[in-house]
């Protein structure tokens, strides 16, 4: 059993890696390069209130989340995806190009699926030290 140990602990380590690194490379460049570009596209509701960069931290990164969403589940009508969906209902998901796209896929899609591997790893971890 130790031997799987080892190896699912080092899947999970190196996965969790992985997903730091793509969170910040696509963090990076949506937040220097595209986040403008992306706020146009989108035309979230909240933006009509008042300018993205005066909101705090959080609620601006609500506001991607919900544009991963409306990407990730356009049909959707479930909790938060729900209401992503019908926040952003005139956005066409065909219409939004490549280059927004992967950043605020790889942004939130990394933050989940790093957030499993930490679970992963804490679980493995705790499985494998000796009472």
């Amino acid at each position: 059993m130790q031997a799987y140990l080892s190896i699912a602990l080092q899947f999970a380590f190196s996965l969790f890696v992985c997903c730091s690194i793509v969170f910040l490379i696509s963090g990076a460049y949506l937040f220097f390069f595209k986040i403008d570009k992306a706020n146009k596209l989108f035309r979230h509701p909240y933006l009509s209130q008042q300018a993205y960069s005066k909101y705090p931290l959080g609620i601006r990164m609500a506001i991607v989340m919900d544009y991963f969403f409306r990407l990730s589940f356009p049909h959707s009508k479930f909790w938060l995806v729900g209401n992503a969906n019908r926040l952003l209902a005139h956005v066409d998901n065909e219409d939004i190009p490549t280059n927004i796209r992967w950043p605020i896929m790889g942004l939130w899609g990394s933050c989940l699926i790093g957030l499993v591997a930490m679970m992963m790893l804490w679980i493995l971890l705790m499985l494998g030290t000796k009472p």
